[in-house]
């Protein structure tokens, strides 16, 4: 005779294995994680706080939209530990719209912020997780990964080449994720390969904006944020952690592309 499971074991097994039978990932700062074959990495990121945006130097002045600068706390979160690639996009939503299509672990682009969310409710759907777009300060702190220089390996732009695919060394095209350094987070192509989508509405400076992780205030219709440079991107200013850009929501551009972050647990 077998006897029925009890309530508090599969409540066990469930927190252990998650819904889908996958080990549940540990919540401890850097960890890697995948919640299906076809999902994208995750690494978790610790929390804490920092100052986004830029601030008047002696000799600059930063754009007006990275101002004024302003703390922010975050509590932990996933984000992807690559741009989303064309497999993975291929996996969930069966069809591949990239303009640069010569191989699977290339980023995806050509793809609107309208697109990505319909392929996030289908992610959620096939994994029973909350991914979601990353906001704004959630991107830049991954980004900066607890340095405080215009980029997350320093201010020395001749260094670029080592951590971005931009202009001056991408050959005019995307490349398969991974293949520059990773920052502090463990995190790749935060500057370059492609922009990045994420979820706030584009604001024309951070006066009010929310001190902790979440998104600038919705608006009926608004432009949407993008961050990080990419693969056209003729100038290193573009490449910073800092910077801002915006389209509407439904514009795709062979050079603008995304990563998931994950709210924990």
């Amino acid at each position: 005779m077998i006897e029925p499971k009890l309530p508090w074991m599969a409540c066990l097994l469930t927190l252990l294995l998650g819904v889908n039978g996958a080990p549940a990932p540990a919540q401890t700062a850097g960890t890697v994680f995948r919640d299906c074959a076809e999902c994208p990495d995750m690494v978790v990121i610790p929390a804490g706080g920092y100052l986004m945006g830029s601030k008047p130097g002696p000799f600059s002045t930063p754009p007006s939209d990275e101002q004024p600068q302003h703390a922010v706390t975050l509590e932990s979160f996933a984000l992807g530990k690559y741009e989303v690639t064309q497999e993975q996009w291929i996996a969930v939503m069966g069809d591949n719209p990239s303009s640069n299509s010569s191989g699977p672990t290339l980023p995806v682009e050509m793809v609107s912020w309208d697109d990505i969310r319909v392929f996030i409710e289908k992610l959620n759907a096939k994994t029973g997780k909350r991914y979601r777009l990353p906001t704004e300060s959630e991107w830049e702190y991954a980004a900066r990964a607890g340095g405080t220089s215009a980029y997350s390996f320093g201010d020395i732009v001749s260094e670029l080449g080592n951590h971005a695919w931009f202009r001056g060394n991408s050959g005019n095209k995307t490349h398969p994720v991974g293949g520059k350094a990773a920052n502090e987070f463990g995190l790749h192509d935060m500057h370059g390969n492609v922009w990045e989508w994420v979820e706030d509405c584009y604001q024309p400076n951070y006066v009010g904006a929310p001190a902790d992780s979440s998104a600038a205030p919705r608006q009926d219709a608004c432009d949407r944020v993008f961050r990080g440079g990419s693969w056209v991107s003729n100038l290193p200013d573009f490449l910073r952690s800092a910077y801002r850009y915006r389209f509407l929501p439904f514009i795709r551009l062979s050079y603008l592309g995304f990563r998931v972050a994950r709210t924990l647990p």
